[in-house]
């Protein structure tokens, strides 16, 4: 019979094998265990919705300019129509409803002051509250995750629409999209276009963090900065992640003929390089990185501290290669699907603002060219 200390060593030793093995299994599985708890598990044909937002109402946008239906001299020369990436996870709902009291937070304090803050000199910001597609739905290529994203788009296109009738006046527009807005304002775009009077009021467009077609494009692609009424699209991928582009190209969703939303497959993706103003493949240096910025928690409004020659970029295959920051305050970070949603950093914050200011004066200065002199 072995002496008690050394059964109970061998205790110790069973009871911490098993604690790694748990470990180790939990940390294998550990994304599809948050998946499955993320899941409705409710087929989207019998998902009963939130309730759709009224436009009408103040309530049914998460920012709005003072005084939206009457543009004053003070204001910037154009719009900027802000259309939100994901800040719902998901659970008991495909789609969100907008007046989730988390995805709200997520939002005000990392979504808009990241994405819509570098706009704020170039325009007007009107973000459309919408009932978004969970987070569960981009990790998956369910059917019924499908149908929610599809669906969400179309309280984004009520959204432009009523925006266009009572708030725009003529001015020139500036889409900025993230993500999951990204896909809806892809789609947004191709019906804007179909009208001459609307499509010539875009100034640009900016898909973030998107993968966009890079064939039959609503707008032409940007190919020079000076360059208005054009569109920028661009997934960003840490350099020398070759497999992570590829799996991301591979599971990215465009929008169908008709109107569904399918696979990219084998169709090039547009790359579009923020630090040169430019759909290209060459190569931009971390000298022309004019001010990234983290600017989650900040006040709306609130200019942040600006971080220049923080990355260098390269467009290949349809994807922005971007070198690692040098700030650690660039680097993602947080729970398990905070790290799934667009990060809570812009790394071309400051690019991004002075490219949108020159393509709305080049606008501007073309309108005012073209008008008949009296």
């Amino acid at each position: 019979m072995p002496p008690a200390g050394r059964s109970g060593r061998w205790l110790a030793l069973l009871v911490l094998g098993a604690v790694l093995v748990v470990g180790l299994a939990t940390g294998i599985f550990w994304d599809d265990l948050m998946k499955t708890s993320l899941d409705p598990k409710t087929p989207f044909q019998t998902y009963r919705p939130p309730r759709a937002p009224d436009y009408a109402s103040d309530a049914a946008w998460a920012l709005l300019p003072a005084h939206p239906e009457r543009p004053d001299t003070a204001d910037p020369p154009a719009d900027v129509f802000f259309i939100s990436p994901t800040t719902f996870d998901g659970g008991r709902d495909w789609n969100a409803p907008i007046d989730d009291p988390r995805a709200d937070r997520v939002f005000r304090q990392v979504m808009a002051p990241n994405y819509a803050g570098p706009f704020l000199t170039v325009g007007r910001v009107f973000a459309p509250r919408y009932r978004q597609a969970s987070l569960y739905s981009l990790l998956t290529l369910r059917e019924d995750a499908r149908a929610a994203r599809a669906f969400a788009y179309g309280d984004v296109e009520r959204a432009f629409r009523v925006y266009l009738q009572r708030f725009n006046h003529d001015r020139p527009i500036v889409v900025v999209a993230v993500e999951q807005g990204g896909v809806m304002a892809e789609r947004l775009l191709a019906e804007a276009a179909a009208d001459p009077a609307v499509k010539g009021r875009i100034a640009a467009a900016y898909l973030i963090e998107t993968v966009a077609p890079a064939s039959d494009t609503p707008l032409p692609p940007c190919r020079i900065r000076r360059e208005a009424g054009c569109l920028a699209a661009w997934v960003s991928v840490p350099e020398g992640q070759f497999q992570r582009a590829r799996i991301l190209l591979d599971r990215a969703l465009v929008w169908g003929p008709g109107g569904e939303l399918v696979n990219l497959e084998d169709r090039p993706a547009l790359c579009f390089n923020p630090l040169l103003g430019a759909t290209t493949g060459e190569p931009a240096p971390a000298r022309l990185n004019l001010g990234a910025a983290n600017a989650t928690g900040l006040e709306w409004g609130a200019r942040p501290g600006f971080m220049a020659r923080q990355v260098s970029a390269r467009c290949q295959d349809g994807v922005l290669f971007v070198t690692r920051p040098k700030s650690k305050s660039l680097v993602r970070d947080g729970a398990w699907a905070d790290r799934r949603r667009a990060p809570g950093f812009n790394l071309f914050w400051a690019n991004l603002e002075a490219d949108a200011q020159v393509r709305v004066a080049t606008m501007l200065a073309r309108d005012a060219s073209v008008s008949p002199h009296p």
